[in-house]
């Protein structure tokens, strides 16, 4: 299988097949790239729609040029939170993995990056400086990253007692808001496909579309809504076992 970065033959293939219709995964069988690569290049370069092989080469060729004149000699780790044995080499390696990830999964790149970096910090909380520092990235493509975070409901902002700055951060239950926010998007969906089948008629091939997206859409809401009553309950038993042992002092040894 291949490796390293994609060729610009392969980004002309890729714009190729798309326009054909392919998947990633047929796209990632022919180039024999795993689909998340090829995905990872189209979300990053226009998306399906909007992916020209010429666009994404030269803007791949710009980042690779911007990182060389930004990144130092000795790049700082990702998370240099002291005091846990960590690999620091280890820890950037799978802080890029996961910013791919994410990017993958149709974020933009910057606010990939900014929630890598979050994610990855034991505090769950930088300033918008110490973002700046660790990235080594414009003040503004932070505030822009942070702006989308926030309107998404993926972190707050937090004043630490005493300090002036504001610190931007995450929690345990980021991704279950993520979940409530498909979930109401569902509803969403529910509603305007029961719409869908009273207009164009249950009986018809296209009230049945409609009619099979709201039997699918509804158990996959109840699943995703008991999920995550489960968490919760999961959740405040932690807690109590938590409040009971520091409450009491007792054990057994």
């Amino acid at each position: 299988m291949p490796g390293g970065r994609l060729t610009g033959e392969e980004r002309r293939h890729i714009a190729t097949w798309l326009a054909e219709g392919l998947g990633y995964t047929e796209i990632g069988r022919r180039l024999r790239r795993p689909a998340s690569t090829v995905m990872r290049e189209v979300t990053r370069n226009g998306g399906p729609e909007g992916y020209g092989a010429d666009r994404a080469q030269e803007a791949t060729q710009h980042r690779a040029r911007r990182r060389k004149e930004v990144r130092p000699a000795t790049a700082a780790p990702p998370v240099p939170d002291a005091g846990h044995g960590r690999d620091p080499q280890a820890v950037r390696e799978f802080t890029e993995s996961f910013t791919g990830l994410l990017a993958g999964q149709g974020l933009p790149p910057m606010v990939s990056r900014v929630l890598a970096c979050l994610y990855t910090t034991d505090s769950g909380a930088l300033t918008a400086a110490e973002l700046v520092e660790r990235l080594r990235v414009s003040p503004a493509s932070v505030s822009h990253a942070v702006a989308w975070l926030e309107g998404q409901g993926m972190l707050r902002r937090e004043r630490t007692p005493g300090a002036r700055r504001e610190r931007y951060a995450i929690d345990d239950e980021l991704w279950l808001r993520s979940l409530l926010a498909a979930a109401q998007m569902n509803d969403v969906l529910v509603a305007a496909s029961q719409r869908g089948a009273e207009v164009l008629g249950a009986t018809t091939p296209a009230g049945a579309r409609f009619e099979s997206s709201v039997e699918l859409l509804t158990l996959v809401n109840e699943s995703l809504r008991a999920v995550m009553e489960q968490w919760r309950l999961r959740l405040a038993e932690r807690a109590a076992d938590t409040d009971t042992g520091t409450g009491t002092g007792t054990g057994t040894a």
